[in-house]
């Protein structure tokens, strides 16, 4: 057993490569759980960030500073009752939400975390990602047209227009991403680790190539993406002054949170594709221009200086904190929380650990800045209507993706059409 799992860690490539049923599967778990963490802690900071920009607390009872707030509402949702409306067809009616969650995280078998940290590497990575996620329309429509009712039936079919009109655009620009990665070899890949070698290979991540067409194509993209997660300002179908609560108005209890735990799940799916495509996936800044041991010991102690500093600001909270008795709790579960945090940041230092973490860091911290922007939408657009909200899809972003397509493929064949033209003029 030690040897076996001795032999994984000297192979480099993912466990669908070596071959390795138990170690996907062991992959598998780590990112259902890691996931389902990191919605817990999405709907925490979201409250926190929102209430911040707000001049406002936040969760504040519910563990020092809230932070037992998630594991709150989760007991909540689980012990909630659960309502199944006349009429409905039952079966439909609860596998929709399973169908949502399931659809958010099989997407994630080929994100690349790492270049090791994969659960494989297909050769049609994007393919399948953007196929996955487009059969959560057919959950969302399933869940309207099942519960019997017209609200849910609206917001369903308003969720299922909205996704498919964007998905042309955002499948426009990834097709403008994947022409570039031909540019290094002549040949091209649509595996999601081969596009990221191809960014480290040209020296650049696709986001500055040709600047400013990567840059145009990224924008497409992340608009698309937030439509597609039905997400503040293009939440329309679940617009509570309309709909009530859209497409999932007859659910509640915990196949209620299906929904949103896919939601979150999807969020931090298509910003993980974003991030492969144009930022460098699991790459460091600057991996061509400040190369050598000593650059890539210095950026592998950033995970856990990180950590140190959130370990800090726990120390200084639990500082300024009133010295009463009713305020004993939180000072006490700040400070834990401070050690913990120091405590892990001192593992990570370690250098086995930090070697093979230090990719992963970096690609959570870019998908983190995504989930930023996702918070500070919210908090900061108004509510697009329907008809604005088509016609930035079709009239806006669609023109706009095939003009940078067309720009992407002229750019990149630029050496061969002048050569044409100097041959013809001969």
């Amino acid at each position: 057993m030690i040897s076996h799992f001795l032999k994984f860690l000297s192979f480099n490539g993912t466990p669908g490569e070596y071959g390795s049923t138990l170690w996907a599967t062991i992959y598998i778990l780590v990112i259902f759980g890691v996931a389902s963490v990191a919605v817990m802690l999405m709907t925490y900071l979201e409250r926190k960030i929102l209430a911040h920009m707000q001049i406002r607390l936040g969760p504040m009872r519910v563990g020092p500073h809230g932070l037992l707030q998630p594991i709150a509402d989760a007991l909540k949702l689980l012990i909630k009752e659960d309502i199944v409306p006349d009429g409905a067809d039952k079966f439909l009616f609860w596998m929709a939400p399973v169908a949502v969650m399931m659809t958010a995280f099989t997407g994630y078998l080929v994100i690349p975390f790492g270049k090791q940290h994969a659960v494989t590497n297909m050769n049609i990575g994007v393919l399948f990602m953007l196929g996955i996620s487009s059969l959560g329309v057919l959950a969302v429509v399933m869940a309207g047209w099942s519960s019997n009712s017209k609200y849910a039936l609206m917001g369903g079919l308003r969720s299922a227009a909205q996704m498919v009109s964007y998905e042309v655009a955002m499948g426009l620009a990834v097709v403008s991403a994947l022409m570039m990665t031909s540019l290094a070899t002549g040949t091209g890949t649509m595996s999601m680790i081969g596009i990221v070698e191809s960014q480290q290979q040209q020296g650049s991540w696709f986001i500055f190539k040709f600047f400013p067409v990567g840059l145009i194509a990224f924008v497409v993209f992340a608009i698309a993406m937030v439509a597609e997660t039905n997400r503040a300002p293009f939440d329309l179908p679940e617009a509570e002054s309309e709909l009530t609560a859209g497409f999932h108005t007859e659910y509640s209890g915990f196949r209620w949170s299906l929904f949103f735990l896919g939601e979150y799940v999807a969020m931090i799916g298509v910003s993980s594709i974003a991030v492969t495509l144009w930022l460098g996936g699991w790459l460091r800044p600057f991996p061509n221009a400040l190369s050598g041991a000593t650059w890539d010991t210095a950026f592998s102690t950033a995970p856990g200086i990180l950590f140190f500093v959130l370990a800090a600001m726990c120390f200084i909270g639990f500082a300024r904190m009133p010295k009463k008795p009713s305020f004993k709790v939180q000072s006490i579960g700040l400070g834990v929380f401070g050690v913990v945090l120091g405590m892990i940041g001192a593992v990570l230092l370690v250098p086995m650990v930090r070697v093979r973490v230090a990719d992963i860091f970096w690609f959570s911290a870019k998908v983190g800045v995504f989930m930023y922007l996702y918070i500070w939408y919210r908090g900061t657009f108004p509510r697009y209507r329907f008809d604005q909200l088509m016609k930035v899809g079709w009239k806006v972003l669609l023109p706009i993706s095939l003009a940078v397509l067309v720009l992407v493929a002229v750019i990149g064949v630029r050496h061969e059409l002048l050569a044409g033209l100097m041959g013809v003029a001969r």
